[in-house]
């Protein structure tokens, strides 16, 4: 143990800064469709994984009969999880039931600082991560998570240092439903225009018939493959550094060095994740699990095409035995209705303007994260001294 720790500061195991329990879900099976579609919100790994400093997103609820082979944690309840997903964390702000996978950790307000026991594990998660590992599936005991040593300073020095943390989250929060409203904007937007058909000018233009139903006017029907040219992508090695990303097809899985494309859209092709939807403005690489999506007519650009591809849901057109896998014989084959240019042009500014700004906040966002980042284990581990400083310890909501 490091005897030069600074005078007031003291290791504690998780257990002696409060409570510390797993939570419950007895019934078996665990999917079983009886236990949900109720009030009580069900929390699980994945969504503990994707939360920021607190959850406020979930898929699922309980019933009353799925809390009752539960249990419903208050809010300032911190969540770790101890298998699939190991050692992620977030703070509850609802009450909220979820999974024996996951720990419920009850600060004791007189000794420490629920954030600042989140953002100490977000230090040590790489370690935590490495003592988990199994040979058929990666778990963190709760005997393992309660050996672990927590370098715990003064009440009011936790209180500071998570202060400062918990604002740079604060801002990432912000940021993150400023981007959820523009995108839900956007889809609205194409919803009302090429769903509705409730565009500029509307009440003037005729609507006749096509083999997709009533059409406006100067519209068109054209398979996918006629209008939006579909390639699959190339393995690669990826790797954490690199100037360029790489696409799974859930998304960023690490960087590159080399571009294969300028811009363009990423389709998930095979897996869970088959038919999963991205769009990178600028240079990256698409794997062999995705499909990747270009623009080739002037009446369908990238912005458009994006709308229309989610609205499909292409996974829906998904086969395969084993796992579902997405082809582009059958995406091209798929009869879409395409706009007049006029229309086209208008929607295409609107959803541009609406696209950069949502790309900025991402931006400001990884800009807020890599400067939380550097500052974490520097606050956390006393280098940064901060027991001097005049700080309001206490987040504005």
């Amino acid at each position: 143990m490091d005897k030069t720790i600074k005078p007031g500061w003291n290791y504690k195991k998780l257990n002696e800064l409060g409570f510390v329990g797993r939570g419950k879900s007895k019934h078996r099976p665990r999917n079983d469709p009886s236990l949900y579609g109720g009030k009580y919100p069900f929390i699980q790994t994945g969504e503990v994984k994707a939360a920021d400093l607190y959850i406020l997103n979930y898929s699922q609820t309980y019933n009353e009969k799925g809390l009752a082979q539960s249990k419903l944690w208050q809010p300032e309840t911190l969540l770790i999880t101890i298998a699939a997903n190991i050692a992620e964390t977030t703070i509850l702000k609802i009450k909220a039931c979820f999974p024996d996978s996951i720990v419920g950790f009850i600060a004791d307000s007189n000794k420490t600082d629920v954030r600042f026991v989140k953002y100490y594990i977000d230090t040590i998660k790489l370690h935590m991560q490495g003592i988990s590992k199994g040979t058929t599936q990666d778990n963190l005991s709760l005997d393992k998570l309660l050996s672990f040593n927590f370098l715990t300073p003064p009440l009011i020095t936790q209180c500071k240092i998570a202060a400062i943390l918990s604002n740079y989250d604060h801002l990432i929060e912000n940021n993150t439903r400023r981007i959820e409203i523009l995108e839900e904007m956007a889809r609205s937007l194409y919803d009302e225009w090429f769903v509705k058909f409730r565009f500029p000018g509307y009440e003037q233009t005729k609507m006749v018939d096509s083999e997709l139903g009533l059409i406006p006017e100067g519209w068109e029907v054209q398979k996918l493959g006629n209008v939006i040219e579909f390639q699959n992508g190339k393995a690669v090695k990826a790797k954490v550094e690199g100037s360029y990303p790489v696409y799974g097809s859930n998304g960023i899985i690490g960087r590159t060095d080399e571009a294969r494309y300028e811009n363009g859209l990423i389709i998930g092709r095979v897996g869970a994740y088959c038919g999963a939807l991205f769009y990178c403005k600028h240079g990256f690489w698409a794997s062999d699990n995705t499909i990747v999506a270009k623009s080739k007519n002037e009446r369908i650009g990238i912005e458009l095409s994006y709308y229309v591809l989610e609205k499909l849901n292409l996974r829906h057109y998904a086969g395969g035995s084993a796992q579902p896998l997405l082809t582009q014989i059958v995406v091209k084959d798929i009869p879409i209705v395409i706009p007049d240019l006029v229309i086209h042009q208008k929607f295409e500014i609107t959803a541009r303007n609406i696209w950069e700004l949502t790309i900025n906040l991402s931006n400001k966002i990884q800009n807020l994260r890599r400067t939380r980042d550097l500052l974490l284990p520097k606050l956390i581990s006393g280098e940064i001294d901060v027991e001097n400083l005049d700080i309001e310890t206490e987040v504005a909501a």
